[in-house]
């Protein structure tokens, strides 16, 4: 994307080309020096309503001030300690996720990144079951590194000219109702006869430690599991021995209009990852677990340096206490289906729009050619038109053919209608 940038910010931009891997790209070319509530600012002091939050990671809006007081009065006590001893907040922050998460997970493991946390999750599953595989599905995003790229299928630049990727891993269709051209039971027959076919032509179910899948596809389009999906897969996986891994690090934390995106079809996973809205900003992540499953993994077994560091764990405390006492997973569900509404009653009648789905505030408004084949083009032209009116929205998608919306959990009525006008504007 183009924008006009002042002298500060072409300096530092000037020096990122020259010092910064270029492997590193961003959503936007301007230099941000402070963020407040809903918006950025950048070094020439203009202000960008902030509908990215960092890719769902201030979900409390940037620069909480509990979430700083928090930090600040850590960072004068204790700033690292890793394995060498236990500290308070470590212990506090377990007990609190174990309270918000469902009711069956009791045994929590901090780390640094959503991508930590699903490594762990998958190495955890494959030694407590004694079992090699794991079922994926397409579409999907859980990082990274190398075992996450070699599970994510999102968009093959992810994974591309990183063979030999790691093995053992069967994906298998997500049911994602509108590029099936099915309805949500036929979507999910169209699953569940492909996880048939692999468990009687390609891996015996006996061999498979567990299915890893996002309650809503993040990177892959932001597409929520139908209804129903996934109780049916966790009785499946109970039949044949396999557990069931959730990947919330992109859903948490009231993002969808629950606590938690399995929530909504009554689920307690065997094993649940989260990042992202974790801690305000601060990096950190977790994997939860039964200790029916963790008592099974050995002492030192695994671990981390930095993983359940004391601020980041004291800004995660002060940030789950502003999502209960200001109560947004219902200021979630609520503002995300009044916005929700409103863009699918706009969508009506443009050709250009394929389809506008949400859960919460996860929007997807996702994009079609005059063929109805999806098209980047016109996700990249809506990104750029928001930009220019000074608001930041990402895209998504198998093919970049969707824009997501993920505000703030605590937007205000009026940043809410400032949003909607650029959108509608930028849309047209």
């Amino acid at each position: 994307m183009a924008v006009k940038t002042m002298n500060k910010s072409k300096e530092y931009l000037e020096r990122d080309e020259k010092y910064v891997n270029q492997v590193l790209a961003r959503y936007s070319p301007t230099v941000i020096e402070r963020g407040q509530g809903t918006y950025l600012y950048n070094m020439e002091g203009e202000k960008f309503l902030d509908f990215g939050c960092g890719i769902a990671v201030t979900n409390i809006g940037h620069c909480h001030p509990k979430v700083v007081e928090a930090i600040q009065k850590q960072a004068e006590k204790l700033l690292h300690v890793s394995v060498t001893a236990y500290h308070p907040n470590y212990i506090d922050l377990a007990e609190k996720l174990v309270e918000i998460t469902p009711k069956s997970l009791d045994s929590v493991f901090l780390t640094n990144s959503g991508a930590e946390a699903v490594e762990g999750a998958i190495k955890m599953a494959r030694y407590v079951t004694g079992r090699p595989a794991i079922i994926n599905f397409r579409g999907s995003f859980h990082g990274r590194t190398y075992l996450c790229a070699s599970l994510t299928t999102s968009k093959l630049y992810y994974r591309d000219m990183g063979e030999p990727l790691a093995p053992s891993i069967h994906t298998v269709p997500f049911p994602y109702e509108y590029q099936m051209g099915k309805s949500a039971e036929e979507a999910m027959e169209e699953t569940f006869e492909y996880i048939d076919m692999l468990f009687h032509q390609f891996v015996n179910p006996k061999q498979i430690a567990a299915f890893l899948i996002e309650p809503v596809l993040g990177e892959g389009g932001y597409v929520a599991a139908p209804k129903g999906f996934l109780s049916r897969l966790k009785k499946l996986a109970q039949e044949h021995g396999i557990l069931l891994i959730a990947d919330e690090v992109q859903t948490g934390f009231g993002r969808s209009g629950k606590m938690f995106a399995v929530e909504h079809d009554n689920v307690e996973p065997d094993i649940m990852t989260m990042a992202k809205g974790i801690a305000a900003g601060m990096p950190l992540a977790a994997f939860i677990s039964r200790k029916e499953l963790t008592s099974k993994w050995p002492a030192a077994r695994h671990g981390t340096t930095y993983g359940g560091n004391p601020v980041s764990c004291a800004a995660a405390l002060a940030n789950i206490q502003v999502i209960q006492e200001e109560k947004l997973v219902e200021r979630a569900a609520e503002t995300g289906a009044r916005m929700l509404k409103r863009l699918k009653k706009f969508a009506e009648g443009k050709k250009h729009i394929a389809e506008v789905r949400g859960l919460g505030m996860l929007i997807g408004i996702e994009f079609k050619n005059e063929q109805g084949k999806p098209c980047k083009d016109w996700a990249e032209k809506v990104a750029q038109r928001c930009l220019e009116q000074k608001m930041i929205v990402l895209t998504c998608g198998q093919q970049g053919q969707v824009i997501r919306l993920i505000p703030p959990l605590n937007i205000s009525p009026a940043e809410e209608e400032e949003a909607m006008t650029i959108l509608e504007k930028a849309l047209s």
